[in-house]
C-alpha cells in the first residue's frame, strides 16, 4: 500500500487511486491506447519522461495511438505501483508512482545498478533498464479519479539508483 499523507479521505478513495494506476499499467504492458487515455482528463497537461509536452487529449490522443501500440513487440515493459499519494484537498491528490522496468515475464531491469560503484555510468549500456518516477495529480470528477497532470522522469540520479 502506498504511504498516504494529507487531509483525510474514505479508503475507498485510496483503493480507486490504486486501481488507476494498475489500470495505467495494463493499459502500457498490453499496447492498449484507448485503456491508457481512459486515465485522462480532457484537459490533462502531460510532459513524457523524454520531456515533450502534451496538452488534452487532442495532443495525449494521436500521441499515444502513434507510440503505444508498437510497444507490444519489445522484449521490456514496466511496472507501475502508487508509492505515496498526499491528498491536497478531498478531490485533488499527487500521486507518486514507481515505474520500473521489466523484461515480459517480469524480471526487473533495474538491479543492474544496484550497490554500483557509478551506476550513472552503466545508463548509457543498460538505457531500457532506467527506472521512471511519474508524477500523476489526479482530480476526482463525478465520483471517478483522472490524470489532471502528469511529468514522467527517468531516473539519473546515481544515489537512487544504486538505491533500486
Amino acid at each position: 500500500m502506498p504511504r498516504i499523507a494529507g487531509v483525510p479521505v474514505p479508503q475507498e478513495d485510496v483503493d480507486a487511486i490504486v486501481d488507476l494506476v494498475a489500470g495505467v499499467q495494463h493499459a502500457q504492458q498490453n499496447a492498449l491506447p484507448d485503456a491508457f487515455l481512459a486515465a485522462f482528463r480532457p484537459d490533462t497537461i502531460w510532459t513524457t519522461a523524454h520531456g515533450r509536452q502534451l496538452s488534452g487529449l487532442d495532443e495525449i490522443g494521436p500521441f499515444t495511438r502513434a507510440v503505444l501500440p508498437g510497444t507490444i513487440d519489445h522484449d521490456v515493459t514496466a511496472t507501475y505501483e502508487a508509492e505515496s499519494i498526499l491528498f491536497l484537498r478531498p478531490d485533488v491528490a499527487a500521486v507518486k508512482i514507481r515505474q520500473r522496468p521489466v523484461t515480459r515475464d517480469g524480471k526487473p531491469l533495474a538491479d543492474v545498478f544496484l550497490d554500483h560503484d557509478d551506476p550513472a555510468a552503466l545508463v548509457a549500456e543498460h538505457p531500457d533498464a532506467v527506472p521512471g518516477t511519474p508524477l500523476y495529480v489526479l482530480v476526482k470528477d463525478e465520483g471517478a479519479w483522472r490524470i489532471g497532470a502528469a511529468q514522467n522522469t527517468k531516473v539519473l540520479d546515481p544515489e537512487t539508483l544504486a538505491a533500486g
